[in-house]
């Protein structure tokens, strides 16, 4: 047999082993519903424990299996582990094709229990946004109308299809929720685990959506290429709290697509001192120079930049600045 017959061979064999592990995982009644369940939200074992109401050692036990086989994925967050239904590849497929064989009626019970298992995480999330709201609400009113700047953000992305979206800094998860029907995937980043909440809350209408708990210096996401990675990444509001901005957006650079895009949206310079002793903010906006600066390391190309002036009693002016990857441009030259 010819070298490239047996590779081939050797290919779907390798596929078909895979495929009965999936299967072989999925094979089980009680996997089967934490299966189905974690395509329906992204769940920790002691919530799934309380909705299937089996033990915990059983449900990690079965969840095990279930990621081992590549069907479900598992993410860190402080002492919590929470788990999601594989959303790409021959995983998600499989998932889909379950899912579209299972009779609602049986699953009717699995998502009573899902939803108040939701009610129960978006009491906890008003709970702490509401502790917080009225410095945020003091934050906005002092910068150009967020509507006006969320809408140059969705027009400047909305230029070219995004199929891998990140959101740096993700906060609430407003930005994925703007963003959210014009994208196939996104995933938001974001060191406070009391943001993540709000932001699963928020994103329960949008499958396509997850947050993880990860550092922006340090992305849990390999290097992008030709055919991978992201084509679009966002830091909204992020850069002014950060020691370090130009690694941050090196960083980014790192996990995106050949031709994918950056946006900053941020303050332009400013002086209102307040802002680093009662919010944290390590710098007071930042200026073109600054910003062509951090993106000639990342090796990305200047594209559009806009100011978004405030009004009324509002003080700071937000700039939006995107770049794009040089081997785009390189591209479009040859």
């Amino acid at each position: 047999m010819a070298p490239v017959a047996l590779a081939y061979k050797d290919m779907f064999i390798c596929y078909m082993d895979r495929l009965v592990t999936m299967l072989k995982a999925a094979g089980d009644a009680t996997r089967l519903r934490l299966l189905l369940l974690l395509r329906d939200a992204e769940l920790t074992v002691s919530e799934l424990v309380q909705i299937v109401g089996q033990s915990q050692p059983r449900v990690s036990r079965h969840l095990k299996l279930l990621t081992e086989a590549g069907l479900i994925e598992r993410f860190k967050e402080g002492s919590w582990v929470f788990y999601r239904a594989a959303d790409r590849g021959a995983a998600s497929e499989l998932n889909a094709a379950l899912a579209g064989l299972a009779d609602p009626a049986s699953r009717e019970n699995d998502r009573k229990r899902l939803a108040a298992v939701r009610e129960a995480r978006a009491a906890i999330a008003a709970s702490y946004f509401k502790a917080n709201a009225a410095e945020w609400e003091r934050i906005r009113s002092l910068h150009a109308p967020e509507k006006d700047v969320e809408n140059a953000i969705a027009r400047l992305l909305s230029a070219a299809p995004i199929e891998n979206f990140l959101d740096a800094g993700t906060g609430t998860g407003r930005m994925l929720e703007l963003l959210a029907p014009s994208i196939r995937r996104g995933v938001g980043v974001d060191v406070s685990p009391e943001m993540l909440a709000i932001a699963r809350d928020r994103l329960a209408p949008h499958p396509n959506c997850q947050v993880r708990l990860a550092d922006a210096y340090r992305l849990p996401f390999p290097n992008g290429g030709a055919m991978s990675g992201f084509d679009a990444v966002l830091f909204h509001q992020v850069l002014h709290f950060l020691d370090d901005p130009q690694a941050a957006v090196v960083e980014a650079a790192r996990v995106m697509k050949a031709g994918g895009r950056l946006l900053i949206a941020d303050f332009a310079p400013h002086e209102l001192e307040f802002l680093r002793s009662d919010y944290a903010h390590r710098r007071l906006g930042f200026s073109d120079a600054e910003v062509q600066g951090w993106f000639a390391s990342a090796g990305l190309v200047p594209a559009a930049s806009e100011s978004i002036a405030p009004r009324g009693g509002a003080k700071l002016t937000v700039r939006i600045w995107m770049a794009e990857s040089a081997s785009a441009r390189a591209t479009v030259a040859a």
